[in-house]
């Protein structure tokens, strides 16, 4: 399998989970199309061309060949100098490594980041946030996420994998699409009726069962074990947290139970004050889910995975 049909499947996969719909999907990707064409010729040179059929602009192939086969990859939820090093070094003694997957991004996807945060306009709504709330406030949340990550080097990852010629590629909306799926699913099938019985549940998922013997179990964040669900919301996809405002909103909503990677300490703050049930499902393990599910599909066509940097390799057959 090429680096190209990775990224392709990668990308069917992402949209095929994502939250909002592939016919959303689909459409956005025609608006994006249709303000390309309607662009004078002279602002066409910087337009992401990538844009016209990857709606994440954080998941992107960052570096190298992209008809490359692929046997053999290393994959992190970080991928950054260290992990293009490790590549290196594991080739130098036969490690046979084609491929560097980071799930968080780096390079041009990660200065991009705030621009996948649309898509939590439309599950703050599916939760009950009137859009148009919840459209100013990501707006003004995305806006505050791109000048945080404007200073930073964003291709310094990048740049070392050229200079050692380690094929890059990041994933990060696209799997957490998949985790979110998962997840949604997962906790549906539950009825559940107090925290601690969800919680309990969801420390069942492999996955979090690996990562509580590393001391980062999934735990109550806000609440207690026998305080009522009420409505329960899964977000594990959208780029980023919201801010404490959109928490807020949720709250008001009637969101009786949060389900989420990890919440921001002035967010947990306000929604104790509004007895909101928060379940911190621990950020690496809950990363490692969705990658999981795309590196099932892969090693299918015998594409071997050489988990690092975080990520915990589970089959979905139970089987690490």
């Amino acid at each position: 399998m090429t680096i190209q049909g990775i990224y392709e499947l990668a990308l069917a996969m992402g949209i095929k989970a994502d939250p909002r719909g592939e016919a959303h999907v689909k459409k956005l990707l025609a608006k994006q199309k249709s303000a390309y064409e309607e662009l004078p010729e002279k602002k066409r040179k910087y337009f992401d061309l990538e844009s016209l059929k990857n709606p994440y602009s954080d998941s992107r192939f960052l570096y190298g060949d992209s008809q490359k086969n692929v046997k053999k990859i290393l994959a992190g939820i970080d991928a950054e100098g260290t992990e293009v090093l490790l590549a290196d070094r594991l080739n130098q003694k036969g490690g046979g490594i084609d491929l560097l997957i980071s799930h968080h991004p780096e390079g041009s996807a990660r200065a991009s980041l705030h621009e996948v945060m649309d898509l939590q306009i439309n599950t703050f709504a599916e939760a009950g946030v009137p859009i148009n709330i919840a459209h100013a406030l990501i707006g003004e949340r995305s806006s505050m996420v791109k000048r945080r990550i404007s200073p930073q080097n964003h291709s310094r990852t990048v740049d070392t994998a050229r200079l050692l010629d380690i094929p890059l590629m990041a994933l990060h909306t696209i799997w957490d699409n998949l985790g979110d799926s998962f997840m949604r699913d997962y906790v549906q099938k539950k009825k559940a009726e107090t925290a601690g019985e969800l919680l309990e549940y969801i420390m069942e998922i492999p996955e979090f069962l690996e990562s509580a013997k590393g001391k980062a179990a999934p735990f109550l964040a806000s609440g207690s074990e026998s305080a009522p669900l009420g409505k329960v919301f899964v977000n594990f996809t959208g780029g980023t947290n919201p801010s404490k405002e959109l928490y807020i909103e949720k709250a008001k909503a009637g969101v009786g139970t949060l389900v989420e990677m990890h919440v921001p300490e002035e967010a947990l703050v306000e929604l104790r004050k509004m007895h909101v049930n928060v379940i911190d499902c621990g950020h690496m393990a809950a990363d490692s889910i969705g990658a999981n599910l795309f590196f099932d599909e892969l090693e299918k066509q015998g594409i071997e995975v050489v988990p690092c940097s975080g990520l915990i390799r589970v089959k979905r057959g139970g089987k690490k």
